[in-house]
């Protein structure tokens, strides 16, 4: 008879065994490789300045690279190709000079402009056969400072709205409005345009009163406005006295009395001088 222990023992030592598999299955399963990609560098251009197109996990043993303008790879759109192994490269007809192709298949872009906003495609040839990945490079304009046009710079307060509009000469720009140095928030009272170009306040009221910027910007670059100042002119609400109040009243009465009294006392002096003089004769 087997002792009590034995089953135990023997589950325990197949836990273990199990554990050892699994162990070893996951020690000899062979790794997935990360994926090719592009990465624009910087994200966002200004104009004028450098983008390298960067790529990133690389496969090896690779024949050639092939950089493409657009999402097509036909040859009207080939840039630039390099074979690492003779290290040489050939540009094709959409290369413009400002093209250099890296021996790791990345490209740089010099002194870009506008027009080189887009997609581009790489193809990269290896022994396992053609991969195809897309980057992207966008490209903006430094903006310039806009200007503001007012339908009124002096209302009466309640009477009338007020109409700002934010003049700017660039494209795929956003628009914010800035009142007293703070960006404005919006009450019943302002209404934007759908692109925030203008700024229209109904009704207008004296706590409107200041300074109001409009700040245009994007990705790379911000520029703000001179400031126009807004005056809202007002009534006074308190209603006006029919009559003097009880304090100039009593001012006016005690005028007149001390008048009175200093009349009075003139011609009680004058009447005795002259009594006087009649007895002395």
């Amino acid at each position: 008879m087997e002792p009590p222990s034995a089953s135990p023992r023997r589950g325990r030592v197949h836990w273990q065994g199990s554990l050892l598999t699994v162990s070893l299955l996951i020690f000899w399963s062979p790794s997935i490789p990360a994926q090719p990609t592009i990465e624009s560098v910087p994200l966002n251009a200004a104009e004028g300045n450098d983008v390298l197109l960067l790529l990133q996990n690389p496969p090896e043993n690779i024949f050639i690279y092939i950089w493409y303008k657009g999402k097509s790879a036909g040859n009207n759109n080939r840039i630039v190709s390099y074979t690492p192994q003779a290290q040489v490269n050939d540009s094709g007809p959409a290369y413009t000079g400002r093209e250099t192709i890296y021996h790791n298949g990345s490209l740089l872009f010099q002194n870009v402009t506008l027009n080189h906003t887009g997609v581009y495609t790489l193809q990269i040839s290896t022994i396992l056969g053609v991969t195809q990945i897309a980057g992207q490079i966008r490209v903006y304009q430094s903006v310039t400072k806009p200007s503001i046009q007012a339908s009124n710079t002096t209302v009466t307060e309640n009477e009338g709205p007020v109409t700002l509009t934010c003049l700017t000469s660039h494209a795929e720009i956003s628009i914010r409005w800035i009142f007293k140095g703070q960006i404005l928030p919006l009450t019943e009272r302002t209404t934007l345009s759908q692109d925030n170009s203008s700024l229209t306040i109904d009704p207008v009221r004296r706590e409107d009163t200041g300074e109001y910027q409009c700040e245009v910007y994007n990705p790379v670059s911000s520029n703000k406005s001179d400031p126009l100042n807004l005056t809202v002119t007002y009534y006074d609400s308190a209603p006006e006295s029919s009559g003097l109040s009880g304090g100039a009243i009593a001012g006016i009465v005690v005028g007149a009395v001390a008048v009175v009294a200093v009349v009075v006392a003139l011609v009680y002096f004058l009447c005795i001088r002259n009594t006087a003089g009649y007895d002395a004769f």
